[in-house]
C-alpha cells in the first residue's frame, strides 16, 4: 500500500507541471495583462512598460516560467494585484470556510443520497423509484445560485428561522483558532458561536448538496440495479442467506465502487471552490477569492488557485483509489 501511495504521488508530479505550464502560458496571453490590471485607469503605455520591467514581465517567457517555477518550489505564489497580501496567506484565511462548506454539503449528499439511493433500486419501478428519478432530475437541471436565493427566500426572508448570509453573526464575539467557524466553538467551548455558525451553514450546504446528492442517487441506483443482477448474489440466494445478509454482504458492498468514484469526484469540484453558492451566501471562501481574481487578473492568485485545485483533485482521486481496496477486497492495491 505504501509502495502505490508514493508511486501515485510521483506520477502526480508531470500531471501538476504540464497544468503549470498551461495555466502560465494562458494566463499571459490574456489581453491587459497584470501591469494594465494593477495600474487600472493610471496604465499608460509608458507606466505599463515600467511597471512591466519592475515584475520582470518583459523578459522572454520561458525566463518567466522557470523564475515562476523556482518560487512556487519554495512555497512563494508571489503577492495579491489586489490586496497586496501573500497570495498563500489569502488562500490560507479562505480556504478553512470552503472546505466547511463543501464538507458539510457533502455530507448532506452521502448522508441521504445513498440510502434513497439504495430504497429506489430495491423499489424498481413503484412509486418511490419514480419520484426518486424526478427529484434527482429536478436536483441536477435548477442552477445552484437559483436554488440559493429560493432557500434565502423562504427560509430567511418568510418564515426567518435561518439567517440569510455570512458565517457567522457579527454581535457573536467568536474566537478564531482554525479557521472553521462551526469547529472553534467546539475548541474554545463557545458552544453558542458553534450553533450560531451551523445555522449559517444549514442553506448553503443544502444549495451546494443539491446536484452531488442527485448524481450519488442515481449511480447508486444504477449499481445497486447492476450488482443485484449479478451471478453471485443469485449463488447467495440459492445458500440460503437471509435477504438482510445479502443485500449488505453482497448486494450494497459490491455497488459502492462506482459510488466511491463518484463521491472522490464531487469531492473534488467542492473543494476547488463553489463559486456561484459563496456569491449567494456572501460565504468569503476560496470561490469568492476566484472571483476577484478574474474580473481584476489578479495573475498570481489565479496561478495559485488553479494549482491548488489539481493538487485537491490529485489527493482524492489517490482517496478514492485507496478506498477501492477497502470496500472491496478483491482490488489489490500494490
Amino acid at each position: 500500500m505504501l509502495r502505490f501511495i508514493v508511486r501515485r504521488l510521483l506520477q502526480a508530479i508531470p500531471t501538476l507541471l504540464v497544468l503549470s505550464i498551461l495555466v502560465f502560458a494562458w494566463l499571459r496571453s490574456l489581453p491587459g495583462g497584470p501591469a494594465t490590471a494593477l495600474l487600472g485607469d493610471k496604465a499608460t503605455p509608458e507606466k505599463v512598460a515600467e511597471l512591466n520591467a519592475v515584475l520582470g514581465l518583459d523578459q522572454p517567457i520561458f525566463v518567466q516560467y522557470f523564475k515562476f517555477l523556482g518560487r512556487i518550489l519554495t512555497g512563494d505564489f508571489g503577492s495579491s494585484l489586489i490586496s497586496g497580501d501573500s497570495v498563500l496567506a489569502e488562500i490560507g484565511r479562505a480556504f478553512p470556510a470552503t472546505i466547511e462548506l463543501s464538507l458539510a454539503a457533502l455530507f448532506l449528499a452521502i448522508l441521504f443520497g445513498i440510502p434513497l439511493g439504495y430504497l429506489a433500486a430495491r423499489f424498481h419501478g413503484r412509486f418511490l423509484d419514480n419520484a426518486t428519478v424526478v427529484t434527482t432530475l429536478v436536483g441536477v437541471a435548477v442552477p445552484v445560485f437559483f436554488l440559493g436565493f429560493l432557500l434565502k427566500y423562504v427560509f430567511a426572508q418568510q418564515l426567518a428561522i435561518l439567517p440569510p448570509s455570512g458565517r457567522q453573526d457579527v454581535l457573536i464575539e467568536a474566537t478564531r483558532v482554525t479557521g472553521f467557524a462551526t469547529l472553534d466553538g467546539l475548541l474554545t467551548g463557545e458552544l453558542d458561536a458553534t450553533w450560531d455558525a451551523m445555522l449559517h451553514l444549514l442553506l448553503p450546504a443544502i444549495a451546494l448538496a443539491s446536484i452531488p446528492f442527485a448524481v450519488i442517487v442515481r449511480i447508486t441506483r444504477a449499481s445497486v440495479l447492476d450488482v443485484s443482477g449479478e451471478d453471485f448474489v443469485r449463488t447467495a440466494e440459492s445458500k440460503g442467506l437471509t435477504a438482510p445478509v445479502i443485500r449488505r454482504r453482497h448486494v450494497l458492498r459490491n455497488a459502492l465502487l462506482p459510488v466511491s468514484t463518484t463521491i472522490g469526484l464531487q469531492t473534488g469540484l467542492l473543494l476547488a471552490g463553489a463559486v456561484l453558492t459563496e456569491k449567494v451566501f456572501v460565504w468569503g471562501g476560496v470561490g469568492s477569492l476566484l472571483e476577484q481574481g478574474i474580473e481584476r487578473r489578479d495573475y498570481p492568485r489565479l496561478q495559485a488557485l488553479i494549482l491548488l485545485a489539481a493538487l485537491v483533485y490529485v489527493l482524492v482521486n489517490l482517496l478514492v483509489d485507496i478506498s477501492y481496496a477497502i470496500i472491496d477486497p478483491r482490488v489489490r492495491v500494490r
